[in-house]
């Protein structure tokens, strides 16, 4: 049996009745009901941001939350918040363009969100993301890609020059959502250049994110400072892979390709447990915090060993 239109809306959403007659009356039509089901079923913090509508900011969102408007449903024309840069009915009808675009993909927010608060995207997206870190022989406009590590949460992929490094330009483009450390000064423009294609993927650099928290220092500063343990490649960094690429063209070493790869793929899957991390502290911050906290990954297995002895023996030349 079918249900009434008005009916089926207040059977969607678990709001007073009155606050029904506000939001469809004054905010959003009772045909848009649909939408309003999606966002119930799928209250992640990006429901809950109102920073990327223009004239909010960080001040104006914590003023709203603090009136109890902690979502877009529960957005109201002429609610108790002034916000003197937008008119209450360009926000109404930005919010509405946020309801369609969940369903369309991350763009729509990640052009309007700061890079320090890119992290908001993370929930709702993250089927769609991955977390990507890249090694090569330098820093200059001359240095090579060596290899490359891809992580989506529950499959690595290595790709490795000579070998299969081609193959990364069609993988990436199953993913929407990219996460690096550092990413959008080194990891980005290094691919764009090398592979001349143009990657337009949303895009959450942690290294802005984590400094906003008080975690500086660099990937493996940040690492530390959570309590993530490397093991044996604890030490081992980006001039360190270097000499591993060295070592494995130069003398055709096979564990030194093997400690590379296991290092790049550290670099890539621990993006996923700082970026939890991250997003956690950020939503304990929030008056509704409870229902957002994402638990801590699991490691996956790596698939490649670091060799304990190259690793000592290309430390001891370091050291000279």
């Amino acid at each position: 049996m079918s249900l009434p239109q008005e009916e089926m809306v207040s059977s969607l959403i678990p709001f007073p009745p009155v606050l029904h007659i506000v939001l469809f009356s004054a905010c959003f039509p009772v045909k848009e009901n649909r939408l309003f089901c999606i966002l119930h079923q799928t209250s992640t913090m990006l429901t809950h941001s109102f920073i990327h509508l223009p004239g909010i900011g960080l001040k104006t969102e914590q003023n709203l939350w603090q009136a109890g408007i902690h979502n877009w449903q529960q957005w109201q024309e002429n609610q108790p918040v002034k916000t003197p840069n937008s008119s209450p009915q360009q926000l109404t009808l930005l919010l509405q363009d946020s309801l369609t675009e969940l369903e369309n993909g991350p763009e729509f927010f990640a052009r309007r969100l700061p890079a320090n608060e890119q992290w908001r995207l993370f929930s709702h997206f993250r089927k769609d993301t991955a977390y990507l870190d890249i090694e090569t022989t330098g820093l200059g406009q001359q240095a090579e890609i060596t290899t490359i590590a891809l992580y989506d949460g529950e499959n690595v992929h290595c790709y490795v020059n000579g070998q299969n490094l081609d193959d990364f330009v069609k993988d990436i483009w199953n993913y929407q959502v990219l996460v690096t450390y550092n990413g959008k000064s080194f990891d980005i423009p290094m691919i764009e250049r090398w592979f001349k294609i143009k990657l337009t993927h949303a895009h959450i650099d942690l290294r802005y994110i984590l400094a906003k928290l008080g975690f500086t220092g660099g990937l493996k500063g940040c690492e530390k400072q959570l309590g993530i343990d490397r093991g044996t490649l604890d030490g081992v960094n980006g001039y360190f892979a270097v000499l591993l690429w060295q070592e494995h063209t130069n003398n055709n070493n096979p564990k030194a390709l093997e400690t590379l790869l296991a290092y790049n793929i550290h670099d890539t899957v621990n993006l996923e447990r700082l970026l939890i991390e991250a997003y956690n502290r950020n939503t304990s911050l929030t008056p509704f915090a409870e229902g957002l906290r994402i638990s801590l990954p699991v490691t996956p297995d790596i698939p490649y060993h670091p060799d304990e002895h190259l690793v000592q023996r290309l430390k001891k030349k370091l050291q000279y």
